[in-house]
């Protein structure tokens, strides 16, 4: 997994990586074929895109015959929760309970959310007793 956190990632970089997220595994040309969707790209410009990627610890390869196969080196969950982390820690300095208390004060949550809220907090404390 890659130190570097997600809000880090260009544009591109970020689809390509979204891209093999849903896949699982993807050579240049399915990323390529996928991209084309919303935007035609160069098969250089992906390539580079997905060798950066590897090289930043996001993306690994297999060989298959005479092609490279891109895999994740983390899911999608892994890495939106190292970057969570990561925000705590520099914007509220390692406490959550800062982040709920700006996030409860400062959206528009309805009362549907407040419960949701609620209910997840009462299955936390629930399985934490059961531990």
């Amino acid at each position: 997994m890659s130190d570097k956190p997600l809000t880090e990632l260009g544009e591109l970089q970020r689809a390509v990586l979204e891209i093999i997220w849903q896949l699982g595994r993807a050579n240049v040309h399915e990323v390529r074929h996928r991209l084309a969707r919303k935007k035609k790209l160069a098969y250089t410009t992906v390539l580079t895109t997905l060798q950066k990627l590897e090289k930043t610890g996001w993306l690994t390869h297999e060989t298959e015959g005479k092609s490279y196969i891109y895999i994740p080196t983390s899911t999608r969950l892994q890495a939106g929760a190292k970057s969570l982390k990561r925000f705590i820690k520099h914007v509220f300095n390692g406490d959550p309970v800062l982040m709920f208390q700006h996030l409860i004060r400062e959206t528009d949550l309805d009362d549907a959310d407040l419960k949701t809220l609620k209910q997840m907090i009462d299955q936390e404390r629930k399985e934490k007793r059961n531990d």
